[in-house]
């Protein structure tokens, strides 16, 4: 089996429009939830999010009257695609385009795009719906465009698994090297779903933050006041690539991807398992087939939603995990600076967990004032820690059970 290594990486969400940008805001424990500004949601009785401001394509990306054709989720993933793309240097290869291809993972899809369209069916009928429509919404047509923009004649697809999508992808795309099938892998997740159906969805299931007058402390995982997540937005894209080729050209190197694992909670639609029993076998599996002492594991990047029963049953899957060493590592949630981003969670997610390792920085979880006493392990309460951790684990959990856990290896010479 060959080894992969992250070579790039490119970040957007409601921290910066950059991996440099939004990383140092992260390290910082800065929060990028705010009052959504760019979404008729006025009747909604939540209106905040981890929203992405002051946002447009680079027209070098997507000229600006083909830019209108897509939904802004395809705009994310090209952002930070490009953005990864770059910063793994990989702008003049010498590989094989049918040896480079792409997954993401994408949860819901254009649902913005959908919104508008179908007002303008009702105003003006179906006359006025654009052809480019269903190219411009289906969640596959960022991996496509991607493919098309850069010459990837290799593997593309895209997996659609909730909030396990992004980390699902990463798994795939490094399988396909690991295989020996490509060379080079774009993966990641992209989402973009702050608009009135998605969020008056969640409203009606009671599952986001009724802190609305704070957005900055809406989301508290792990904090016996969280009510709830927020939703965010953006893209996190990753460059996997094969070791031995990334060595041989010179390749900077953030960590190394050791071990995936996966499982189902087969016990509700979406709450999750109240002992935390999917996630266990889904850590568990994860760090067997990296063949890893679970005691080498130094930090994770917990799924940690700031939902009363998620932070809970995750907690005690880790405890489970780890027993007795659960209590000298490091957990933290990031979604409490950026918001959930759905499907994109896991790629946001895994970039940070590389940073970490390569940074030797662990990112705090912020508003974290009055810990729950049954969530009782080292959530890098509102600081981060300059901690160098070998082995770094991010849990990614979906409505339908489905669960995704990414172990990542510091990178050394």
């Amino acid at each position: 089996m060959n080894r992969v290594v992250i070579t790039g990486m490119g970040a957007i969400c409601g921290l910066g429009h950059s991996l440099d940008e939004v990383w140092g805001n992260i390290i910082e424990g800065k929060s990028g939830i705010s009052k959504i500004e760019n979404s008729p949601i006025e009747k909604l009785a939540v209106q905040i999010g981890g929203e992405v401001k002051n946002f447009e394509i680079d027209p070098e990306i997507l000229d600006p009257k083909e830019a209108t054709r897509y939904d802004k989720f395809v705009h994310f993933a090209l952002h930070s695609g490009y953005e990864a793309w770059k910063d793994a240097g990989l702008e003049n290869h010498n590989y094989a385009p049918e040896k480079i291809g792409s997954i993401l993972g994408v949860g819901m899809g254009g649902f913005p795009e959908i919104e508008r369209t179908y007002e303008t069916f009702m105003a003006k009928g179906p006359r006025r719906i654009s052809p480019f429509f269903i190219p411009g919404i289906i969640p596959n047509m960022a991996t496509g465009l991607l493919s098309i923009k850069l010459d990837l004649q290799g593997v593309n697809y895209t997996i659609a698994s909730a909030c396990a999508s992004a980390a699902h992808a990463i798994s795939a795309a490094a399988f396909e090297i690991m295989a020996g099938r490509q060379d080079v892998m774009i993966t990641g997740g992209a989402e973009s779903v702050l608009s009135n159906l998605p969020m008056g969805g969640f409203i009606s299931m009671k599952a986001l933050s009724k802190s609305v007058e704070e957005p900055e402390k809406a989301s508290r995982p792990f904090d016996v006041d969280r009510n709830g997540f927020v939703i965010g937005e953006g893209a996190g894209v990753l460059v996997l690539e094969n070791y031995e080729s990334a060595k041989a050209r010179g390749a900077k190197i953030y960590a190394e991807v050791v071990g995936h694992g996966t499982s189902s909670d087969a016990h509700h639609i979406t709450a999750p398992h109240p002992e935390g029993e999917g996630a266990y076998k889904c850590m568990k599996m994860c760090i067997e087939s990296a063949g890893v002492d679970p005691a080498k594991v130094g930090y994770v990047n917990a799924h940690g939603t700031s939902t009363p029963l998620g932070d809970l049953g995750e907690t005690k899957a880790i405890k489970k995990t780890f027993g007795d060493h659960a209590k000298n590592m490091y957990v933290s949630s990031t979604k409490s600076m950026i918001g959930h981003l759905l499907g994109a969670a896991g790629g946001v997610e895994s970039i940070f967990c590389a940073m970490a390792l390569h940074k030797g920085i662990l990112p705090p979880t912020i508003n974290l004032d009055n810990q729950d006493p049954e969530c009782d392990l080292d959530y890098v309460a509102n600081q981060a820690k300059n901690v160098q951790v070998e082995y770094a684990l991010n849990n990614s959990f979906g409505f339908g059970g489905t669960n995704s856990s990414l172990l990542l290896k510091r990178y050394t010479e």
